[in-house]
């Protein structure tokens, strides 16, 4: 019995391997595309301009997204670095372990918002909610009278009580309004492209109206 519950684990242990390893080929896979799509427009100095992009992307899902947002907005883009979540088996199981927290080491941990009038905040949802480091972004930073937009991509669904605990903590922090826009590229090994990630949000949100991000005069007031 006992000899059988040891081939058992131990198998176990090689499909949980296995399946780590062809997770992490798909993410590389999926970094080298997204990295190639985003430079071909990627390298702008930050300039005068009310919109900022702030955002977190471990495979450049997100970061694709966030950059096609930035030539829409004319935005500067900021991006969240976290070395605990970085692309490998050992960033793969910190994500997993952490998926449903909001406390994570970032950097920067600060960023001056000043300027801006309206301020993204992207990030992929793990297991249904935006991921920790963006949380953290926002428990360390001012949004006061800021036009927050939410935007998150994603492989299954999220849960709309973690969005709405996100917008009560941009709000806590002084936001006056606050979006959600999001798009679902599918699962691993079946996701949609760059180039129709963009689509997509395009499509869904280019007849957004002006005053559906920032607000109207009574909201703001």
């Amino acid at each position: 019995m006992v000899r059988w519950i040891m081939i058992f684990l131990f198998a176990l242990a090689i499909l949980l391997f296995v399946v780590a390893f062809v997770v992490t080929r798909i993410e590389n896979s999926q970094y080298a595309e997204n990295k190639s799509y985003k430079d071909k427009w990627s390298g702008a100095e930050l300039r005068e301009t009310t919109t900022a992009i702030v955002v977190f992307s471990r495979s450049g899902n997100t970061g694709v997204l966030a950059d096609h947002i930035a030539t829409k907005t004319d935005g500067d883009v900021y991006e969240i670095l976290a070395e605990k979540y970085q692309l490998g088996i050992p960033g793969l199981i910190s994500a997993l372990n952490d998926a449903r927290g909001n406390v994570a080491e970032i950097s920067p941990a600060q960023i001056d918002l000043t300027q801006y009038d309206t301020v993204y905040l992207g990030s992929p949802i793990w297991l249904y909610s935006p991921a920790p480091p963006l949380w953290q972004f926002v428990e360390n930073n001012d949004f006061t009278n800021k036009n927050v937009v939410l935007f998150n991509t994603f492989n299954s669904k999220f849960e709309q009580h973690f969005i709405d605990e996100f917008e009560a903590l941009v709000r806590s922090n002084g936001a006056i309004n606050f979006t959600h826009q999001y798009v679902k590229r599918g699962r691993m090994g079946g996701q949609i492209s760059s180039q129709e990630l963009t689509q997509r949000f395009d499509e869904k949100y280019d007849n957004e109206s002006v005053s559906e991000i920032v607000g109207d005069s009574d909201e703001q007031q």
